[in-house]
């Protein structure tokens, strides 16, 4: 075969070649087309503004791209502008596109300002964004103080300046701040501030019956401190839900007071009666030394002897007879 003939072949093998592979590729292609064309048509129809190419570039990144279209359109048709490419950079990033494109909707159509890029942060901080929509629609209730562990109620407990103790459970309800929810305070802080407040108040009222005839000032007091600042919450009310009359706690604190000082007194009285005992003892000392120093003779000592005696007799019979008299008034 002349060098010309092979030449001819070879361009002949390699046209082939390249036919069958634009065949392929066309077939690929094809294939691609098809398998997308349904979800390009509908954001087509919906002004959803996905390409082919950009389907295909989220299929080989592994984006759950049927999932995107629909949010997408969701998105368009609810009158919420974000790209395509912020969507898949939150999944990317392990979000949740669809609990995310759920809450900048229904914000959306509750007429609060709700931007994707906020939503995705709140959504990758770990926060339920779509319970948090919810919550600045329609305020929740919560415990002050929170039930126990068995669901147990519990109660604050307060004293007013009379020393009454009063116990209080109170309803806070509370509306949540979407641009605050980042970075603020959760439910806990609210309980614990609402309680403190509480506290604070009742220890304020001069009587106990002054929070009985009005507990609404136990509410306008709490209001008034801003409890929420720093919170992902704003508080709407704050209702007295049970308000009971404990112990007087001013007279445990005062009959305390009185059983201290009594025991106190008779401290005292021993004390006194200590030194008594220690200057009678100082008695035959004196004596001995006058009858040193000549100041008391015999008959002056026999004198005092029979004053003592005669002494000790007396107070004898009278306690015979306050004896006596206690035992016809036992029988």
């Amino acid at each position: 075969m002349s060098p010309l003939f092979a030449e001819i072949d070879m361009i002949q093998i390699t046209l082939v070649g390249a036919g069958l592979l634009l065949v392929v590729l066309g077939i690929v292609l094809v294939f691609v087309f098809f398998s997308f064309l349904n979800l390009w048509v509908r954001c087509v129809l919906t002004g959803a503004d996905i390409s082919l190419f950009s389907l295909l570039w989220m299929k080989l990144r592994n984006v759950n791209y049927e999932m995107i279209v629909k949010q997408k359109i969701a998105l368009v048709q609810a009158g919420v502008a974000v790209s395509t490419e912020e969507m898949e950079a939150h999944f990317l990033s392990g979000g949740n596109v669809e609990r995310t494109a759920a809450a900048v909707i229904a914000a959306q159509k509750a007429g609060l300002t709700l931007p994707w890029a906020t939503a995705a942060a709140i959504d990758l901080a770990g926060r339920d964004v779509f319970d948090a929509v919810r919550t600045s629609v329609n305020p929740k209730v919560i415990d002050c103080p929170a039930p126990g562990p068995q669901g147990e109620r519990i109660m604050l407990e307060g004293v007013c300046k009379n020393g009454i103790r009063l116990k209080v459970r109170a309803r806070v309800t509370v509306r949540t701040k979407l641009d605050r929810l980042i970075g603020g305070a959760t439910e806990e802080t609210i309980i614990a501030r609402v309680g403190e407040g509480i506290v604070e108040a009742i220890g304020a009222a001069d009587t106990h019956e002054d929070i009985l005839a009005n507990p609404h000032r136990i509410s306008a007091a709490v209001l008034k401190k801003g409890l929420d600042s720093q919170t992902a919450f704003e508080i709407v009310s704050i209702d007295i839900a049970e308000l009971d009359v404990g112990d007087n706690v001013g007279a445990k604190v005062r009959r305390d007071a009185a059983i201290a000082r009594e025991q106190e007194m008779r401290a005292l009285v021993e004390e006194n009666r200590a030194k008594v005992v220690l200057a009678e003892a100082e008695i035959p000392l004196g004596i001995a030394q006058a009858f040193r120093e000549g100041n008391l003779g015999v008959t002056d000592y026999y004198n005092l002897r029979n004053v003592q005696a005669d002494t000790n007799m007396r107070n004898s019979i009278a306690e015979a007879s306050n004896n006596d008299g206690k035992d016809s008034d036992a029988h």
